[in-house]
């Protein structure tokens, strides 16, 4: 009797310690329309942290202090009884080891967010059916930033998590919803996942690994050979501008790491600056500026 009680002791201790796989603050904005009474926008907000922290995303095993630290938020800027149009922002980061640091791996905004809603409806995935545009476009992103962050710790390591957010986009080709089409332009759903798939972008799923795990991990034990590997990791958009010019993935990845890029590289043992300011200015000029700022 004794050892059944440990045994069943033991499982419990165990389910408790395993987390979902986000810590992920879902935001739901409406100051841009003008309804007086807001109680839909709480109910939505509040169904929608439940759905993104509650479920289990995946089969993999998450403690707590391993779940992804993300952010949602979205602005209403229309709404008329059970119909909304948005925007989204996602953001996620994930822990620099040896550090109290969080890099920021993704910052995106989809523009392309409308979707019905109504008060207590329930929100329910299933990987097989496609149930909303609102479920279909959060579970969509859920993915996005779990396979992200498995990219930045093992190499590939995200490719089932893309799989899944690519199964989300095939079911809702054959809805009229927008963001999800090939045709809608560059920057769709569509397009992202295909390009984190797609084998003419490998540079930049070997850049997001070198950077994170061989560059930013051992900053903190050696500043000198992590600093170089990361100038070396941003050298490989180089080679993918002359095959894809332009490239989607690229803008998305300067979009959350053009500040910690300049704070890396203005501070601590010296690299070689004219060289690692050619780098960034062939591959991100957009960000010239923040370039320009890092000085050494």
């Amino acid at each position: 009797m004794r050892k059944l009680l440990f045994f069943f002791s033991f499982l419990a201790i165990c389910a408790f310690g395993v987390a979902q796989e986000l810590n992920c603050e879902v935001v739901v904005n409406s100051d841009q329309v003008n309804q007086t009474n807001q109680q839909i926008f709480r109910t939505l907000e509040r169904s929608l942290n439940d759905f993104v922290n509650k479920n289990k995303w995946t089969n993999r095993v998450f403690r707590e202090n391993e779940r992804i630290n993300a952010r949602m938020f979205i602005t209403v800027t229309q709404y008329e009884s059970d119909r909304f149009e948005a925007n989204i922002q996602i953001q996620s980061s994930r822990p620099v080891y040896n550090t109290s640091y969080e890099s920021p791996v993704f910052n995106y905004k989809d523009n392309a967010f409308n979707f019905i809603y109504q008060e207590f409806q329930p929100l329910v995935y299933n990987e097989n059916v496609f149930e909303s545009n609102l479920i279909a476009v959060v579970a969509y992103y859920v993915y996005i930033i779990i396979g992200l962050d498995a990219d930045t710790f093992s190499l590939q390591g995200g490719d089932d998590y893309y799989r899944r957010a690519q199964n989300i986009v095939t079911q809702a080709q054959g809805t009229n919803s927008a963001g999800w089409s090939q045709e809608t332009g560059t920057r769709s759903r569509f397009e992202l996942v295909d390009n984190l798939l797609s084998n003419s972008f490998r540079e930049y799923r070997i850049a997001m690994y070198n950077y994170h795990r061989k560059g930013l991990d051992i900053l903190g034990d050696n500043n000198s050979t992590g600093k170089q590997v990361i100038a070396g990791s941003l050298r490989l958009f180089e080679t993918l501008i002359k095959r894809r010019p332009n490239a989607f993935l690229i803008q998305t990845f300067f979009d959350a790491k053009s500040e910690e890029i300049q704070n890396i590289f203005s501070d601590g043992p010296k690299v070689d600056i004219v060289r690692l300011k050619e780098t960034l200015n062939s591959v991100a000029p957009f960000y010239s500026n923040i370039w320009n700022e890092i000085n050494y």
